[in-house]
């Protein structure tokens, strides 16, 4: 489950948000573990890149769904993320230099030497059209929601990119939209090179970007299509040569290997010891495990990975690194399906499961169980809620008897042998639904299902051959009960869009939010309100409040999420992750160590522009 973790390593909890104004690139010249320039020409440096598997024949494309790029080495952006718990707006610089938030979007500084792998320098020109395919993408702006409404406010929103002259750079947000993070999203968007992306797009391309954002509602729809359109053609085209701003450019890709060559021109050259980084393929957990316990690895990303393995790779060599992620393993319900409607029921479960039991074979190593289930990693349950409010919550230890009584009282009977049965006399089963390459949730899935069958609900794991079958099937409503990523953040507001987002039908407009049970990506089907201590409250209208709300004023909310959420149960949280890495100094030294969070949740391309890892 390498790939899909990575995406969504975070951070601990942010209890405050504090807007940034500026950041410098500067880096310290030494050689102590803070960074500093190289010392040595290094040889080639071997790892994995989590977000993507090797594509052989796939364009060198970072829109493509097979792209044969690869973040913080060739594909570059202007800020990479810390993930600071104090400051979602908080980057390391990329290509930008610095950058200065004002209450209409962004100024940013280009890199005064930044230039592309063919020599040319990086200009105002390339921002212009990566933010303009960002658009195409769904990524940078209004996009089409529930029923075909302009979605708002869930994305960046530039509406304008101007030339400040000596590599400055204004970035505009459209006017009279609030987004807390407009400045990390748009310094997070991928850039990509003019001379050879524009050619793609139409010569009226931000005529159509201003129809989506426009006030008519039909001309928006229509621009929206148009550029969805252009998307796929974007996300097609396979470009001749990497043309890399990176510390690397891509030389050669084959099945099983993709070779970067250092980029001569990169801004900060003198800080990228290797002359060349491989990155393997890969098609699972064990392969990886098979790299590492093999030392062919100078660092690996995150894999689930059983205790015996991660002794084996420690023995090999390895030194561990652990940072904090924000995600949690949980098993969620449709609710449109019978009994899982019945709020009991999930209750019950949540009572006969026992999390600790399940961590311990599903995600030994990388994984902690989860105290509650609030939507929340534990540590941002304990940031946001008061000792009285998380004393309040329901951490269903298992109680078998509780279980018992919540389903008898719900009608469920049990007969001689100990089977359950629905309350309408059928014998009650479930089918466990997790994906092929899910090592963690596969292993773990045996251990839920032989607790269930004991309970006397005879439970059956199933695996479904890959994630976006997993996911499409999901929203077809072919899945009654299944394992689902939540709390992925570090935003509160992303967390809790996990459920109260699209996936349960939900969707903001103007900061409104609506609810559809008939939107196709819904597949929790938990209704549009709960009543949680007497009160009626919406949790979608909720999470869109949590978007536009700063992080120091958001814990009346979060109160009200996690609390409706820990009764309601649309899933239960097993476990909560750690993202645990491995290094090995047989090549080079100075690798970030534990502790060094905002790294180690970023690829080594960006520990190397910073100056780490440095050749022996």
């Amino acid at each position: 489950m390498s790939r899909q973790r990575t995406l969504v390593a975070g951070l601990a909890a942010a209890v405050a948000l504090t807007a940034l104004s500026a950041c410098s690139s500067s880096a310290k010249k030494t050689n102590n573990g803070d960074g500093g320039g190289a010392k040595k020409d290094g040889g080639v440096y071997t790892s994995i890149d989590a977000n993507y598997q090797i594509t052989a024949g796939a364009p060198m494309n970072p829109f493509n769904s097979s792209p044969n790029m690869f973040l913080g080495y060739d594909q570059m952006r202007l800020g990479f993320d810390k993930y600071n718990p104090l400051d979602p707006n908080d980057l390391f610089p990329g290509l930008a230099a610095s950058w200065t938030a004002t209450d209409t979007g962004l100024t940013v500084q280009l890199q005064p030497n930044a230039k592309w792998s063919d020599g040319t320098p990086v200009t105002v020109a390339d921002i212009k059209t990566s933010l303009a395919i960002a658009y195409t993408q769904g990524t940078a702006g209004p996009v089409a929601g529930a029923g075909g409404t302009i979605v708002q406010g869930t994305n960046f929103e530039v509406s304008d990119v101007k030339d400040l002259g000596g590599g400055k750079i204004e970035i505009d947000q459209l006017p009279g939209v609030k987004n807390l993070y407009f400045q990390r999203l748009v310094l997070s968007a991928t850039i990509v090179n003019d001379k050879v992306y524009s050619p793609q797009l139409p010569a009226d391309i931000w005529t159509q970007i201003a129809a989506v954002q426009g006030p008519d509602p039909a001309a928006a729809k229509a621009a929206a299509d148009k550029l969805s359109a252009e998307g796929k053609t974007i996300a097609a085209f396979a470009p001749a040569k990497d043309v890399s701003a990176g510390p690397f450019v891509l030389t050669r890709v084959g099945p099983g290997e993709a070779l970067l060559d250092r980029n001569q021109y990169f801004f900060a050259v003198d800080k990228v010891a290797p002359k060349q980084v491989i990155l393997r393929h890969y098609t699972g957990n064990q392969q990886i495990w098979g790299f590492l316990t093999n030392g062919e690895l100078d660092s690996s990303p995150y894999t689930s990975m059983p205790t015996n393995i991660a002794d084996q790779v420690v023995k090999a060599g390895y030194t561990r690194t652990d940072a904090p992620s924000y995600v949690s393993a949980s098993i969620a319900f449709n609710e449109k399906q019978a009994p899982y409607n019945n709020t009991a029921v999930r209750q019950a479960l949540a009572y006969v499961i026992d999390r600790d039991a399940v961590t311990k074979v599903g995600e030994p190593v990388g994984g902690i169980a989860a105290p509650y289930t609030t939507g929340l990693i534990g540590s941002q349950t304990d940031a946001f809620l008061s000792s009285d409010q998380k004393s309040a919550l329901n951490a269903y230890k298992p109680d078998p008897a509780k279980a018992a009584s919540l389903l008898q009282g719900a009608g469920f009977t049990k007969d001689g042998a100990g089977q359950w049965h629905l309350p309408d006399g059928s014998p009650w089963t479930i089918t466990l639904q997790t994906v092929n390459g899910f090592s963690d949730w596969i292993a773990a899935s045996t251990i839920v299902a032989n607790e269930l069958t004991a309970f006397g609900i005879k439970t059956t794991p199933a695996i479904t051959a890959d994630f976006a079958t997993y996911q499409k099937e999901m929203g077809a409503g072919k899945y009654a009960v299944g394992w689902w990523l939540t709390a992925l953040g570090p935003q509160t507001d992303k967390a809790y869009n996990r459920i109260y987002g699209a996936a349960d039908g939900f969707s903001v407009v103007n900061g409104k939010a609506t609810h559809s049970d008939t939107s196709p990506a819904n597949w929790f089907h938990t209704p549009a309100t709960y009543t949680v201590n007497g009160q009626t409250i919406d949790p979608g209208q909720l999470t869109a409040d949590l978007s536009v709300t700063p992080v120091a004023d958001q814990k009346p909310i979060i109160a009200q999420l996690a609390a409706a959420t820990n009764q309601e149960l649309p899933m239960i949280q097993i476990w909560n992750y750690t993202k645990v890495g491995f290094f090995t100094e047989k090549h080079f030294t100075n690798f970030p160590k534990t502790g060094s969070d905002a790294l180690l949740l970023n690829p080594p391309g960006v520990w190397m522009m910073q100056g780490y890892i440095q050749a022996k």
